[in-house]
């Protein structure tokens, strides 16, 4: 995983976790990599990934079993999505706003390119 320099990379990571389980890679109720895997597996600090689970559990994503691990909780895809919803819209959209305003574009001229997107990335 790449890291950007403009979050803090427990953010990224916990942006990374959301994205897994809206494509249904982790599945509710479905236990997830541990602490040290997954620092392993994205090349961090276990305490960074300590922190992302931490906040991923106050925002009802995951939750912990004692001994056992983390696993998703049977909502976290309406959670996932809720977060993601505030932070894309906190954060990315006033930017693609911005652009268009510059670049003298209309919302009707990226439907098009949104729709081509979906069928090549997601169909």
């Amino acid at each position: 995983m790449q890291f950007k320099d403009s979050q803090s990379i427990y953010l990224q990571i916990a942006d990374y976790a959301c994205e897994k389980i809206l494509l249904g890679e982790w599945k509710p109720k479905e236990r997830i990599p541990s602490v040290r895997e997954l620092a392993i597996q994205l090349e961090v600090n276990p305490n960074t990934v300590m922190r992302t689970f931490e906040f991923l559990q106050q925002q009802s994503i995951i939750y912990n079993q004692r001994g056992i691990g983390y696993f998703v909780t049977a909502n976290a895809k309406e959670q996932a999505l809720a977060y993601r919803k505030i932070e894309f819209m906190q954060k990315d959209l006033p930017g693609v706003f911005r652009n268009m305003y510059l670049l003298g574009m209309t919302t009707e001229e990226l439907k098009p390119r949104f729709e081509k997107f979906i069928k090549q990335n997601f169909s």
